[in-house]
């Protein structure tokens, strides 16, 4: 279990310890059941697997940053009002997780120091930050299914993709654009994300209230997958980029697929150790390969540890 004590003043210091006392009526574990289907649909959507290929236009990975912008500042704007609210307050990490600043800095580098007057909510965004605001402010309690899908998506998944696009947009090595995937008022991913599972378990709510965020939770999922369509169709409009940041599935490997980074990868996932060991070494050979096996991995680690939450 994560246990908290006392930091340095600048936000709450942990231990990483192991949970170990979870139950099946534990909020996080009825979250991570019932956001489990809709949890492979969103990663199975179109944009998303071409993201983690490497193939993102710069356009579409700014689009993607303004839409979360605005969803976040619907967030902490809810959070803020929310604070001390019992049903949300033990979930009140400004220093460790709030986004906005990290987004506006992104968005500066992105479009000029004029960005605000440049950028708009898409009709996507817009319906994720109407609702974040109306549960904000009707019912707080669904503030935490939010608060969940989005944070601790960020400290999972979202540190592949932050790999992903710095190498296929060629963003700096010292992180401009890439500031929302940066925490760091937060020095364990891991343990970070067990304290906040074990703040979770502890607020005090009935079973319908619990169902209730646990649908909540599913609708955030919607809300993203609309967002991710929203941006795949934006994409038909945009001439192709030359995006080198990774092979094609199967390009580049003289017809053997045995080359493929991915179809290593889902071998080894599939429980053939030998067989993962061989082609990872195949794999590892090729520059490019190294890169996208990787993120392969780090994608099925961050998969791991979102189920195990």
């Amino acid at each position: 279990m994560a246990t908290e004590k006392v930091g340095n003043g600048t936000g709450v210091a942990y231990d990483e310890k192991e949970d170990d006392d979870v139950r099946p009526d534990d909020l996080s574990e009825l979250l991570g059941a019932g956001t489990k289907d809709i949890h492979e649909k969103a990663e199975n959507n179109q944009f998303v697997k071409d993201f983690l290929r490497g193939r993102i236009r710069k356009e579409l990975f700014k689009l993607g940053a303004v839409a979360l912008y605005f969803t976040y500042t619907a967030l902490e704007e809810e959070i803020e009002r929310n604070k001390d609210h019992p049903q949300f307050a033990p979930l009140y990490f400004p220093t460790e997780l709030h986004r906005h600043d990290a987004l506006a800095r992104d968005l500066e580098y992105f479009y000029g120091p004029d960005w605000e007057n440049v950028v708009t909510c898409s009709p996507g965004a817009q319906h994720y930050v109407d609702r974040i605001h109306e549960v904000g402010q009707s019912d707080p309690a669904l503030l935490v299914a939010h608060s969940y899908t989005r944070y601790m998506g960020d400290l999972s998944g979202g540190q592949v993709l932050k790999k992903v696009a710095q190498r296929a947009l060629k963003l700096p090595a010292t992180g401009e654009g890439l500031e929302f995937y940066h925490f760091e008022g937060i020095h364990s991913a891991k343990a970070f994300k067990q304290l906040y599972r074990s703040r979770m378990n502890e607020l005090e709510l009935d079973a319908a209230t619990k169902e209730k965020i646990v649908q909540e939770a599913v609708n955030a999922f919607h809300f993203n997958i609309e967002v991710f369509e929203e941006l795949a169709e934006i994409g038909k409009t945009l001439k192709d980029e030359v995006m080198d940041a990774g092979m094609g599935v199967h390009g580049d490997m003289d017809g053997d697929i045995n080359k493929c980074p991915y179809f290593a990868a889902k071998m080894a996932a599939s429980g053939g150790s030998a067989y993962a060991c061989q082609m990872a070494m195949s794999v590892l050979r090729h520059p490019t390969g190294q890169v996208l096996l990787a993120a392969w991995v780090a994608a099925l680690a961050g998969l791991a540890a979102w189920y195990l939450m």
